[in-house]
């Protein structure tokens, strides 16, 4: 249902006319823009007064439609604790031909990858962007190329032409030197160039270039049955499997009109706290690898073998893929491997609370956490920074509260306890995630008393309904994944779009590590934790 004064707003914002309608969930709102000249006021009234925050951008080719154009959909979502779960996009049509939309990123930083993404992917210009280098496609791919433009053929090979090399932002001046680290690393990671201007130790600028091994993931997905480009949504991230493979399903589930059993949900979520719990006590181990304390490696790599060799007995395999499918789950919980699991949880707990009690009780390894890598809330804010980062800088959201999934959706749900900081340091982040690996054993264990007899999955009868847009928001480790996936005439997938919490969360690793030195960025790194394959795609 639209807001009378969120309408009236944007109404006198844009002139007049504004055409709305319900969707894709009963609580969404969609708002077509008869000109894109009237985007940077629409967003600027929903950012502003309305306290929204932008979600995600989605643009897609529909020139074989009767309307014949290029659409982009900028979805928002509010931005304050506990506020009504709903999403809000403002949709423009772009001629095919002259490919433009006016940029809103010196207005909204967070939308600035979304911009640089849909140029380099569909072509769309965001007039007016301050950084008008390419953010996917790398050095050498052809001019007037665009790989999500449906006349692009995904199974050819494209040509690499002469370029030259990237122009990186550098800080100029005297003393000040360039430090360039990766793409390859020592570490067995993906990769990523991170090219530091320094003087001395101290860091002045950090400039990363990712997107190193962008799969073309989307454009594979194009034309698939439901079911099949499920499996390739659950293998986006190795870790995060559960996640994306959850808000892929909720997204399909929307549009079949299904939802999963009772006893499915509460197995999905069991499934993602242990994704979150075995991810955050592996996290705390390397932090400390950072810090180079070992004995907090060892024990964080202890716990989080225990974990996965626990996640294996459940699956089948240790990162938890195949639980989740469409229409609920693949696999239930017996009874006496519910004992199992409980042994395993009050191991872990007692594990963490050893070892954040070792990590404060020694000073070395706190003066390295204190202080470094400080992420000051209103930059956090500004970057639609999600998850542990965010929260360790006092925003407090949780898309399990703001977007209830999972057993979170169910009557009655368990009341969350969102853990938050304020210093935005690593520290904090050691904190508050800790702080989120104890609730997530704790809401484990809620889940399994309020588990009863009862179907695992609804069967998703029929291909889907043609046309239809599903979004979900899903609380991974790392923060909120949103998922937007519609289907064709025929109920394939036509378009689907993974906005990542790395996504939103790599800007900010370099604006942290302005505030370290250069032999404390791995800790500042580590403390975020991103993901290069989820945010690469």
């Amino acid at each position: 249902m639209a807001d009378p004064a969120l309408m009236d707003a944007l109404r006198e914002c844009v002139g007049g006319s504004l055409d709305a309608e319900v969707g894709p969930r009963p609580s969404d709102l969609t708002l077509r823009l008869a000109r894109t000249g009237d985007l940077p006021a629409a967003a600027a009234v929903l950012v502003g007064a309305h306290s929204m925050a932008l979600a995600t951008v989605v643009a897609t080719d529909e020139t074989a439609t009767p309307e014949g154009d290029l659409k982009v959909r900028y979805v928002f979502e509010p931005a304050a604790a506990g506020a009504p779960d709903r999403f809000v996009t403002l949709l423009i049509s772009v001629d095919a031909a002259h490919p433009e939309v006016p940029s809103l990123t010196t207005a909204i930083a967070a939308a600035n990858w979304h911009e640089r993404e849909m140029r380099d992917l569909f072509g769309i210009v965001p007039v007016g962007h301050p950084d008008p280098r390419s953010l996917v496609v790398h050095d050498g791919w052809p001019q007037g190329v665009f790989p999500l433009r449906k006349a692009f053929d995904g199974s050819r090979r494209v040509p690499v032409e002469d370029a030259p090399e990237f122009p990186h932002l550098a800080a100029e001046g005297e003393g000040v030197f360039e430090i360039p680290v990766g793409p390859i690393h020592a570490g067995i990671i993906e990769p990523g160039h991170f090219r530091f201007s320094s003087v001395g130790e101290t860091v002045l600028h950090l400039d990363a270039r990712l997107f190193y091994t962008h799969r073309g993931l989307e454009k594979r997905m194009e034309g698939l049955s439901p079911l099949d480009a499920f499996y390739i949504a659950e293998r986006i991230c190795g870790v995060c499997s559960v996640a994306h493979g959850l808000g892929y399903c909720e997204a399909i589930e929307q549009i079949a009109g299904v939802n999963a059993p009772s006893r499915a949900r509460l197995i999905r979520s069991i499934a993602l706290e242990l994704e979150r719990l075995y991810n955050h006590v592996g996290d705390l181990g390397n932090i400390c690898a950072g810090a180079s304390f070992h004995y907090g490696t060892a024990t964080g790599a202890r716990l989080k073998e225990r974990l996965q060799q626990m996640n294996e007995r459940i699956a089948g395999n240790r990162f938890l893929r195949g639980l989740v499918i469409p229409g609920g789950v693949r696999l239930d919980l017996p009874q006496e491997l519910l004992g199992v699991l409980a042994a395993a949880l009050k191991d872990t707990l007692a594990g963490i609370d050893g070892l954040m009690g070792r990590i404060e009780a020694n000073p070395s390894v706190v003066d390295r956490l204190d202080d470094t890598g400080v992420l000051r809330h209103q930059a956090a804010v500004d970057l639609a920074v999600t998850g542990v980062a965010a929260r360790a800088s006092g925003v407090d959201r949780d898309a399990r509260r703001e977007h209830p999934h999972g057993a979170f959706a169910l009557p009655g749900p368990p009341e969350l306890h969102v853990a938050t900081g304020s210093e935005g340091d690593v520290m904090a982040r050691v904190k508050v995630r800790a702080l989120e690996a104890r609730e997530s054993i704790r809401l484990i264990g809620e889940f399994i008393r309020r588990l009863e007899p009862g179907p695992l999955r609804v069967a998703l009868a029929g291909p889907l309904p043609g046309a239809r847009i599903g979004i979900s928001a899903i609380e991974s480790a790392r923060g909120e994944a949103v998922h937007w996936l519609r289907t064709d005439a025929l109920g394939r997938v036509e378009r689907y779009h993974l906005r990542s919490p790395s996504y939103h969360n790599w800007p900010a690793v370099a604006l942290a590590a302005e505030t370290a030195i250069v032999p404390d960025f791995p800790l500042v790194n580590k403390s975020f934790e991103l993901c290069y394959s989820c945010t690469d795609r």
